[in-house]
């Protein structure tokens, strides 16, 4: 085994392995290209709930009523909110915005639709 290989992005495995041009972690199946290990993360494209690309500074739709922990009442479908930035979240909480009435928050882009 080549002891110089990285271990597996998506798990830390050390028991990473060449396949062609790519490199294969056996313990959980990750497959990726050794020359993208930071240009992936700056080319990582968000979409909405229906396939349109979001940008920073965006105004969206939430498509389906959420529930907000600590709240009687949940961010209701059709709330728009506006100057949206995109971040690294969370359970997949790409989304860091200011909700009216609720304040700042992350979202999931799957739950919203751009303008």
């Amino acid at each position: 085994m080549n002891e110089n290989l990285p271990p597996c992005p998506a798990c830390s495995g050390a028991y990473t392995y060449e396949m062609g041009a790519l490199l294969v972690c056996p313990e959980c199946g990750h497959e990726w290209s050794p020359a993208s290990d930071g240009a992936a993360e700056e080319a990582k494209v968000i979409k909405d709930s229906v396939g349109n690309v979001l940008a920073d500074g965006d105004t969206v739709t939430v498509v389906k009523s959420l529930k907000v922990k600590g709240s009687p009442t949940g961010i209701k479908a059709g709330t728009k909110v506006r100057n949206i930035r995109l971040v690294d979240g969370v359970d997949g909480h790409d989304i860091d915005c200011k909700v009216e009435g609720f304040g700042n928050m992350q979202l999931k882009s799957s739950v919203v639709k751009k303008v």
